[in-house]
């Protein structure tokens, strides 16, 4: 069962963090702030994530 429940918990995190890049280059934010949330969203994928949710660029 756990592999089911890890694999299931992957593949929302793959998801939320693809949503969240899409975000931030659709944003009007420069192209250094953009590739630096790209970054940091691809290197911590559950804690990029978060931050960007909090501190990200607003539309």
């Amino acid at each position: 069962m756990g592999i089911e429940v890890g694999g299931l918990l992957g593949l929302i995190v793959l998801i939320a963090d693809v949503w969240a890049i899409i975000n931030v280059v659709q944003s009007r934010a420069g192209t250094g702030a953009k590739v630096a949330w790209v970054v940091v969203i691809l290197l911590l994928p559950v804690l990029g994530l978060l931050i960007w949710l909090l501190a990200g660029p607003r539309g």
